[in-house]
């Protein structure tokens, strides 16, 4: 157990019985734990199999190879539409991972096998939207905050990418990126108000405080 860990799930305000469940699972299996990008990591000889992701309806266990995870019963979903690497295996209640065990386990241990055998992702050049540069490093460095831009629909993705780009200096563009990181998290959209509507909504009665 990395005291770390310990230290942020004393703190963690949702999904602490659920994190701490998958946590002793993981630990089980065999790999290193680390805290990185703010959330658990546990790694194999340095490289990153699995990561404990937090979101507002839901707790998750983000492999970052899922995408070589056999997945017969189709457990496994991608943060978004057009993520090729990542796979969620998501929960929403202790029971659900108590009596999901064995299939947790296994998945993990295939992560495992797959980052011993070498085997990497064949990503496929994706043109739907080009990212700012500075985002697409920052998506780089913090593969919990790419599953959540990922996640968020198509249009909350290019309005981000539209306001980050529309400054003109690369500081200006990284001072905005790191602004509105904990929306990005929260999987709120840029104009979104607190309820989750959009500003355009018509069934948002305006009254919501904007952040």
């Amino acid at each position: 157990m990395n005291p770390k860990v310990d230290e942020y799930l004393s703190k963690v305000k949702i999904w602490p019985k659920e994190l701490t469940l998958l946590r002793s699972i993981i630990l089980d299996c065999g790999l290193t734990e680390e805290l990185k990008w703010g959330q658990p990591c546990y790694t194999y000889n340095n490289s990153n199999v699995v990561l404990l992701a937090t979101f507002k309806n839901y707790c998750a266990l983000s492999f970052i190879k899922g995408a070589l995870l056999k997945d017969p019963k189709e457990f496994l979903e991608k943060p978004g539409e057009h993520t090729q690497s990542a796979r969620l295996l998501k929960f929403t209640t202790s029971g659900e991972i108590i009596r999901l065990k064995p299939i947790i386990i296994a998945y993990i241990q295939e992560a495992i096998a797959i980052e011993k055998s070498g085997l990497k992702v064949a990503f496929k050049d994706n043109t739907t939207l080009q990212l700012v540069e500075e985002l697409q490093s920052k998506l780089k460095q913090n593969p919990t905050l790419k599953i959540a831009f990922n996640s968020l629909t198509p249009g909350r993705q290019r309005a981000y990418n539209l306001y980050f780009l529309a400054a003109k200096q690369s500081k200006t563009r990284v001072a905005r990126i790191e602004k509105y990181e904990s929306r990005i998290l929260d999987g709120k959209g840029i104009h979104d108000c607190t309820c989750g509507h959009s500003k355009k909504m018509p069934n948002c009665d305006g009254s919501h405080k904007y952040l």
